[in-house]
């Protein structure tokens, strides 16, 4: 028996986690092994072992030893296998070492990661898999970024658009789409495919269309053309994978339902209105010199005033706010005596109550009756 195997085999006896960070890299690896057999082993994803070992593999997956950082990888797989929802409480950290050590490694370490980040989402931190994704692709070296591009496609593909935010995905890709990578731009490219797939064309082109060099236009509406926007996940997270014996049970009961393959064709209707973010026009109406505008005697600068506020309301979703005094002075000029003024002033009410849909409710019972007269 040679002294590393000697040194190996009396490491054993140490507790699980003086091996796994132990200075000799076969006993590390050797502890890798031995947990990725015992969470294998482990049944009930309630076994206390299991909240023991969560917090090691924030520093099991950064080891230095490529060889070892795979098994701890191995371990990892097997521990997310066997968790439940719980685990996310160690999501975040894994996520950012793995973001930190392992995407410019080798590509089995690479592909483990993807595997590992497609766990987590299984495991219901879609968030944190996103969190961490917004971190990987502002890494420098572009053989980082792809694979969190690539991962990001494979968990929407699979899990589809309830489970994979789409709204983040389309912040983070348009820094993406300008990217020096040619590898970088293609992988965005093959994501935005994706997203129209989920959530239809017409949402993800009103929105990223406007941040896209025009050559990337041109080369998407191209591709467009075959997107069919009806895609159906195949893959569940965990809670849902749990509720299928249950689901099994009651349809021996009481028969089979209706084939779930007449819903499948049925495209997820998603409202563009929840993809984007709600602006702010409050700040900049004040400094515009609104107030003073629609109080002046002439009606050419009530209708300027006005007009700067159809503006800044133009957009496609309005930041909740005080309204009152703006909808009490629109109630006024509703009926100024001037027809332009007037147009003006129903032409805001109505793109401020688009972008703040139901924040308007009360606004629009107040103005309502003189809408009507």
């Amino acid at each position: 028996m040679s002294e590393d195997e000697k040194l190996v085999k009396e490491a054993k006896k140490l507790p699980l986690e003086d091996r796994l960070l132990h200075k000799n890299w076969k006993v590390r690896n050797d502890a890798n092994i031995d947990l990725a057999a015992l969470c294998d082993s482990i049944t009930d994803p309630k076994d206390s072992r299991l909240r023991e070992f969560g917090p090691l593999f924030k520093k099991t997956i950064a080891d230095s030893n490529a060889p070892v950082q795979e098994k701890a990888l191995d371990a990892l797989i097997a521990y997310l296998r066997t968790a439940d929802v719980d685990a996310g409480s160690y999501a975040k950290e894994v996520c950012d070492a793995i973001v930190g050590k392992c995407l410019t490694c080798r590509p089995k370490t690479v592909e483990k990661s993807q595997t590992v980040f497609m766990l987590w989402v299984e495991l219901e931190a879609a968030e944190v898999f996103l969190d961490a994704m917004e971190k990987a692709i502002k890494n420098k070296f572009a053989k980082a970024v792809v694979p969190a591009i690539d991962v990001m496609f494979q968990a929407l593909s699979e899990f589809g658009a309830k489970v994979v935010p789409p709204k983040r995905i389309l912040k983070m890709l348009p820094e993406l789409f300008d990217h020096h990578d040619q590898n970088v731009r293609a992988s965005s490219k093959g994501l935005t495919l994706e997203l129209c797939r989920w959530i239809g064309k017409d949402p993800v082109k009103s929105i990223l269309f406007e941040k896209m060099r025009d050559t990337m236009k041109k080369e998407l509406e191209a591709e467009l053309v075959n997107v069919t926007v009806a895609a159906r996940p195949s893959r569940k997270i965990r809670s849902e994978q749990d509720k299928e014996p249950e689901q099994d049970a009651v349809a021996e009961i009481v028969g089979p339902g209706p084939p779930e393959e007449f819903a499948a064709d049925i495209p997820q209707e998603i409202d563009e209105y929840e993809l984007v973010d709600p602006v702010d026009i409050l700040s900049p109406l004040e400094k515009s010199g609104f107030w003073d505008g629609v109080k002046t005697a002439k009606w050419s600068q009530r209708k300027d005033a006005v007009s700067e506020l159809t503006k800044l309301a133009s957009i496609k979703r309005i930041a909740p706010g005080d309204f009152t005094e703006i909808c009490r002075t629109l109630k006024k000029l509703i009926t100024d005596i001037n027809i332009a003024v007037a147009i003006e002033a129903i032409q805001a009410i109505g793109n401020l109550a688009r972008g703040l849909r139901n924040h308007f409710s009360s606004s629009s019972r107040f103005l309502l009756p003189v809408l009507l007269v």
